[in-house]
């Protein structure tokens, strides 16, 4: 789901879409080669270090200009491209990566163990798939590129018979941590999971007094996420996520990670269509 390792990292606000893109088709596929990965890892590098400045490590021997970490070459990476219907190809402009259950054990364990004690997951990492380092380019930052996505990730899950996806939604610390705090504050009301799936942070993101008693911005008796939830966020609450426990402290990305988990059984009937081909 962060990126990674995460979910999904917390992006700026939409630019608007480069002029002469309405020929453009959205194109989904796996990447299938090194090139593919190297684009992939090329787009993360442009959202994360030169947009929101991470202080990334890549492993020795990394080209420039990539986001690569230990990680990677146990992921299947997912790749969106804006293709032209005449000449077939395309910028690659969204990306997600997976980390199966046995790529997992191979690995040494999900990106998502290196923020959070994981032990309470036990019974559910046999069937579980992370999502991580997912971001999409600036300029095409909407509704239709991240479902084109996800429906991508609910096809994988079905085929390869998975039935849990967990991992992290970021949120920047321009505040110090403030709106990170305040969200999760509000959001441990409405979409907490049940205890016994409950994680505890490596390092937490220190939290400050709940502010919400006196808020008037969003409901804590509804589902509906509050408004200061970043779009990513919202989107995974409104399938049917919940929130595995309070956010890790991310020094090097400079963000809050909330862990999430969406279960199969769990997602929001009128998603089911779309993301499995199932019917409502």
């Amino acid at each position: 789901m962060q990126t990674t390792d995460t979910l999904a990292r917390h992006s700026p606000p939409p630019h608007h879409r480069p002029a002469g893109t309405r020929a453009l088709q959205l194109q989904t596929h796996w990447a299938d080669c090194e090139d593919d990965v190297r684009d992939a890892q090329r787009l993360r590098y442009r959202v994360f270090a030169q947009e929101m400045g991470a202080h990334l490590t890549p492993p020795e021997g990394t080209p420039p200009g990539l986001d690569a970490d230990r990680f990677d070459p146990f992921c299947d990476h997912l790749l969106v491209r804006a293709v032209d219907a005449v000449h077939g190809t395309g910028p690659l402009i969204g990306t997600y990566r997976v980390l199966t259950p046995e790529a997992a054990r191979r690995a040494g364990g999900f990106y998502t163990d290196t923020e959070f004690d994981l032990a309470p997951l036990a019974p559910l990492r046999g069937s579980a798939l992370e999502l991580g380092r997912s971001c999409v380019d600036a300029d095409w930052r909407s509704g239709s590129v991240i479902m084109a996505l996800w429906a991508a990730l609910g096809q994988y899950m079905v085929e390869h018979r998975l039935d849990t996806m967990i991992g992290c939604a970021s949120i920047g610390l321009d505040d110090q941590g403030l709106t990170a705090a305040r969200l999760w504050h509000r959001l441990c009301r409405t979409h907490l999971a049940d205890r016994q799936w409950r994680v505890e942070p490596r390092v937490a993101l220190p939290l400050h007094a709940d502010p919400g008693n006196n808020d008037t911005d969003g409901d804590a008796d509804t589902d509906a996420p509050p408004p200061a939830a970043p779009p990513l966020i919202k989107g995974y609450l409104r399938c049917g996520a919940r929130l595995l426990g309070p956010p890790a402290l991310d020094v090097a990305f400079n963000t809050a990670d909330l862990p999430l988990m969406l279960r199969v059984n769990d997602v929001a009937p009128r998603y089911r269509q779309h993301f499995f081909g199932a019917p409502a």
